[in-house]
């Protein structure tokens, strides 16, 4: 409680100081931290800003729910040394959840250049301020002249920064920053890590082509260079404005490497789940088993992972679909497993700006699970809706039913299942 009110407190002081200085301007190449960021995938090429000079600014996310989940299962007892029974369920009820905040920095550094460093100010797994990375983007080179095509087309990204695979962490929740998802909770199999790294995108009349490089694992390291090879991500697609009232955006995306010391792709977010202790036992805390309701299949090696991720906005209706495969292994195995996740989200906004919103989301898991290579699938249900009280406040509204299929009578998911509501408010700016 001490940490959070600290955090709230340093929240609401940079926000008071960046609006009190001005600070709270848009920037080149950029995607606002409000409202008008929800739909926006790769900043794009339209230099909407004029340069005048290195700006900062400082703006940040906080997020509170209220969740009221029940959940179940049927697994057969399973004691400890301490003749404690692993598979009995805690007890769970109404209530609040620990408040979520991010600090954002970004700084125009040069014409074209700007600096981006995001920060968890208060999260679910770390008892710590930390930070999340950070990265360069260059848009233009005016320290080499400014190149005609590079600023016509091209985006440099290098850093230690979340990855461009797929196109659902442009819409997913990240800790504090809920502004852009139009659900609660984010996939059951989260895509989600930082690299060290860099990406080069070319964007041109729609067509869109991402390139990148990174170490495959969420730090960097110099020890066990046998185990250590690069990744590669890769992003084909088209995104234009057809006419006033259609959008069409259509992407493939690859992630690939051939070894890591521990790759996270599918472990990368320590932000945790918003489903709180949902099928945990009585021995679970909220920080350490801080991804309940989701499932990590387990592959830290030889990964490779593509999904293809359409996008259609007609009027105030937007379909978002994610159709994805990973096939790879834990270090200590020694053949592949494939998994596979379907999801798509629905959503209808109304009124003036959009303010409203209806959505609908079904999503599909399935594979092997680590070790036994046992067959499981998990299915999540959830309907709900938001109202954006203004461009920086949003409120939701979310009912979550999840089933768990296929687990073995001795795992604490068989027959698994949680549902519920859950209420969630957003400020971003």
């Amino acid at each position: 409680m001490k940490k959070l009110f600290i955090s709230a407190i340093m929240f609401a002081g940079l926000a008071s100081a960046a609006m009190s200085q001005g600070l709270q301007r848009d920037l080149q190449f950029w995607r606002s931290y409000d409202q008008r960021g929800v739909g926006v995938f790769e900043t794009g090429k339209a230099d909407t800003v004029a340069f005048d000079g290195m700006k900062v600014r400082i703006g940040g996310h906080f997020t509170q729910q209220w969740q009221n989940l029940s959940h179940s299962n049927a697994a057969t007892p399973v004691l400890n040394a301490s003749n404690v029974n692993v598979n009995q369920l805690i007890e769970i009820g109404a209530g609040t959840n620990l408040a979520t905040a991010n600090l954002n920095i970004d700084v125009l550094l040069m014409d074209g250049v700007r600096l981006n460093l995001v920060s968890y100010l208060s999260s679910r797994h770390h008892s710590e301020t930390w930070v999340k990375g950070g990265y360069l983007q260059f848009d233009k080179l005016p320290f080499l002249g400014n190149p005609e095509f590079f600023t016509k087309y091209m985006t440099l990204r290098v850093g230690h920064m979340e990855i461009n695979y797929g196109d659902a962490h442009f819409r997913r929740t990240d800790n504090g920053n809920a502004m852009y998802n139009p659900f609660v909770g984010n996939y059951i199999m989260d895509a989600f890590t930082t690299e060290v790294g860099g990406d080069l995108t070319f964007q041109n009349n729609g067509l869109l082509i991402v390139a990148g490089l990174t170490g495959g694992e969420i730090q960097g390291g110099i020890t066990n260079p046998s185990k250590r090879k690069p990744n590669f991500i890769g992003k084909l697609g088209y995104d234009k404005q057809l006419s006033d009232d259609f959008r069409l955006r259509l992407t493939g995306s690859v992630y690939t490497t051939s070894g890591s010391a521990r790759n996270t792709l599918w472990g990368g977010d320590r932000g945790g789940s918003r489903y709180y202790l949902v099928l945990e036992n009585t021995l679970a805390s909220t920080s350490a088993n801080f991804t309940s309701g989701r499932i990590n299949p387990g592959q830290t090696d030889n990964i490779t992972a593509m999904v293809f991720n359409p996008f259609l906005k007609y009027k105030g209706l937007e379909i978002f679909g994610n159709f994805e495969s990973s096939k790879g292994k834990a270090a200590n195995e020694s053949v592949d497993r494939t998994w596979k996740q379907t999801a798509i989200d629905v959503v209808y906004r109304f009124g003036q700006n959009e303010k409203f919103y209806l959505a609908a989301r079904g999503n599909r898991v399935n594979g092997p699970l680590a070790g036994s290579g046992l067959e499981v699938e998990m299915e999540r249900a959830q309907i709900g809706g938001g109202w954006f009280i203004s461009k920086n406040i949003l409120a939701k509204l979310e009912y979550v039913s999840q089933n768990y299929k296929g687990f073995a009578a001795n795992d604490i998911r068989k027959n698994g299942n949680f549902n519920g509501l859950m209420i969630e408010g957003v400020i971003g700016f």
